[in-house]
């Protein structure tokens, strides 16, 4: 537990460096901004292609092709979910969520793109749209679809409550990648990385700055809806804590199903080209 006195006195030039203005790390005014106007009168005439319903406490796999779109939505209660996306061609690619994070914030929501891991480092996916985006962040500093959290494993609950519990989201997403690809669950393990909580409220407490959860604000007809950059493979965990209003590792928490739908448009967005390759030359520093 961290300490809330510390045990030294403010330096001299203590005062002045707590006042100094922050400086933002990744300036994003030159990235190339999303067409959303484009992206979402390509939705019209779209079709439903895919289906994916998720039960409570398990995860499934679903792919979607560049230039199609996803949604992930609440269908019967209140329900989190842990989001994985892949290269569906190449799963060494996958997303990176502390990039995400360091240029869109630690919650995401439309207009933010979940960015793919070095030395790849393209736009995997764009937010088009998110019911949510009303919740903005609370009295507490909490705001939804983080990635700030990694995802529940069952080795942080063995660290912290002892047991063996086997629903957590890292291992939903394991046995869900495993049936996917034809491999073994501990070889699958190691793809599975730290995820998109897709509808989680979570943010980061005043005092000792540390990760909290609250009571998810999402509702059944709430979605968050994605435009494919590149083909992608996903993974998508129902968090076996519900809402996450009290636990998120846990056989007692009433959870819910999520759903993918999966849509192709009859055109893509005006404009849009296949998230291209990073442009960085990989020979220099050699």
């Amino acid at each position: 537990m961290k300490l809330v006195m510390p045990d030294h006195r403010v330096p001299e030039h203590g005062v002045a460096a707590q006042e100094r203005s922050p400086v933002i790390c990744y300036p994003v005014d030159g990235l190339r901004q999303p067409d959303l106007a484009s992206c979402r009168a390509a939705r019209v005439g779209w079709d439903r292609v895919r289906t994916v319903l998720v039960p409570p406490r398990e995860a499934r796999c679903f792919r979607v092709a560049a230039g199609e779109f996803f949604r992930i939505s609440s269908v019967e209660g209140p329900q989190v979910g842990d989001l994985n996306l892949w290269n569906a061609h190449d799963i060494k690619e996958r997303f990176f969520s502390g990039k995400t994070r360091a240029l869109h914030g630690t919650h995401l929501s439309t207009g933010d793109r979940m960015w793919s891991s070095l030395p790849y480092m393209r736009a995997m996916a764009t937010i088009t749209e998110d019911t949510l985006d009303w919740y903005g962040f609370d009295q507490f500093g909490g705001s939804v679809h983080d990635v700030i959290g990694t995802r529940c494993d069952p080795y942080t609950h063995n660290l912290l409550a002892g047991g063996q519990y086997h629903h957590c989201c890292h291992s939903n997403l394991s046995r869900a990648l495993a049936d996917e690809l034809g491999i073994g669950v501990q070889e699958a393990e190691w793809h599975v990385h730290d995820v998109l909580n897709v509808f989680m409220c979570t943010g980061f407490t005043r005092d000792t700055g540390q990760y909290f959860m609250k009571a998810s604000p999402v509702r059944p007809g709430d979605f968050l809806e994605f435009f494919a950059e590149m083909d992608l493979l996903g993974a998508l965990s129902a968090c076996p804590g519900g809402d996450c209003s009290a636990e998120h590792s846990s056989d007692q928490a009433a959870c819910h199903p999520l759903l993918v739908e999966v849509f192709t448009p009859a055109a893509p967005p005006a404009g849009w080209v296949p998230s291209p390759a990073n442009g960085y030359d990989r020979s220099h520093g050699r």
